[in-house]
């Protein structure tokens, strides 16, 4: 027999993370679940250091269960993975639970370890590639999005209550003619209402036109980043580079992690739900999953209904079935995520 090392005679513990905005709770279980220890640490580099430190104290580290590895966490995980660590996201602690036996810190932290013990874990994205950044201008663009749409609505707003010699110029324009025509507004010394309402108006169309210009700039660099990611998935029939960053950004930088195309179409809230009880056998609708991924995959049914041949064929088809407008778009996602999963494993595979 071969000698007996310290390392062999080492306890594998595993250790679960609640994650916070300045600080990290963090509890070691032991291989039958025992809790070892609790602790906190700052959300910070020497802190995810010294988490580290003080969880070898208590023996080898098999794997990290951790709370928000996409938000407050995000930093922790990357730092464990970057160390080679094993991180497993797990989710919030069952609500029936908490309301059972009370909430805090270290009982999530000790419920985070547990849930990576028992495998009721998955691997988190990946965060650290093209994927990441498309995400990061997504959020921007988005926030743009709003803030111009709320100045288009403001504007409208107060055309309508200008004053006539105002209103007579603005009303029944487009929104596009409407923003070039205020902006271009001289309102002088504040003196009268209307003065400041041209103020007003000329100050609201200046920052729709800059905000325009910014989602120009933005979509432009997420069309190169989209086309650089996934070229084979923005080819698709109704998939342009909003839906395929939609869908890129739920899957991450590691689609690999979903175990299949079933896996993908849950995530995407596209897949059934058995609902079955006795002798009735049934499925409803799946209403969880990423809300946008979702919407993406709408998109692109719609676009097919009203522009492809064959996807008309089968609507065609499913109708003289019986099926709902509905329930035909429900299949149609479903058929959809299968075909997309493949470009997006694929953009994966094929990186140098």
């Amino acid at each position: 027999m071969g000698q007996v090392t310290m390392a062999d005679q080492q306890s594998h513990v595993t250790v679960g993370v609640d994650s916070h905005k300045d600080v990290h709770v963090a509890a070691v279980i032991d291989q039958v679940g025992q809790i070892l220890a609790t602790t906190s640490v700052a959300t910070t580099d020497r802190g995810s250091g010294q988490l580290v430190r003080w969880a070898q104290r208590h023996g080898q580290v098999d794997r990290f269960g951790v709370e928000g590895t996409g938000s407050f966490a995000a930093g922790l995980t990357r730092y464990l993975r970057a160390r080679g660590y094993q991180v497993l996201e797990v989710n919030r602690p069952n609500r029936q639970t908490r309301r059972r036996c009370g909430k805090s810190d270290t009982v999530d932290a000790e419920s985070a370890a547990r849930a990576a013990l028992a495998g009721q874990a998955s691997t988190p994205k990946a965060a650290d590639g093209t994927v990441e950044m498309i995400r990061a201008l997504r959020v921007a663009r988005r926030s743009a999005i709003k803030a111009r749409t709320q100045a288009a609505n403001q504007l409208d707003s107060l055309v309508i209550t200008a004053p006539e010699e105002l209103g007579v110029q603005l009303r029944g324009l487009a929104t596009a003619r409407r923003v070039e025509v205020a902006a271009a507004f001289r309102p002088g010394s504040l003196t009268t209402p209307v003065a400041a309402t041209k103020l007003a108006l000329r100050e609201l169309a200046r920052r729709h036109l800059a905000l325009s210009a910014e989602l120009e700039r933005l979509d432009t660099e997420l069309a190169k980043l989209v086309r650089k990611a996934a070229p084979k998935l923005v080819a698709r029939r109704g998939v342009g580079t909003e839906v395929a960053g939609m869908l890129l950004v739920a899957a991450g930088d590691n689609p690999d992690r979903l175990r299949s195309e079933a896996a993908f179409a849950h995530l995407c809230g596209a897949a059934p739900i058995e609902a079955s009880s006795g002798k009735t056998v049934r499925h409803r609708l799946n209403r969880g999953g990423d809300r946008q991924a979702n919407n993406g995959l709408w998109v692109t049914a719609m676009c097919r209904m009203h522009s492809d041949q064959r996807t008309k064929d089968y609507v065609a088809r499913r109708t003289k079935e019986g099926k709902s407008k509905k329930e035909i778009i429900r299949c149609l996602k479903r058929y959809i995520a299968r075909e997309l999963y493949r470009d997006l494993v694929t953009a994966v595979l094929d990186k140098p």
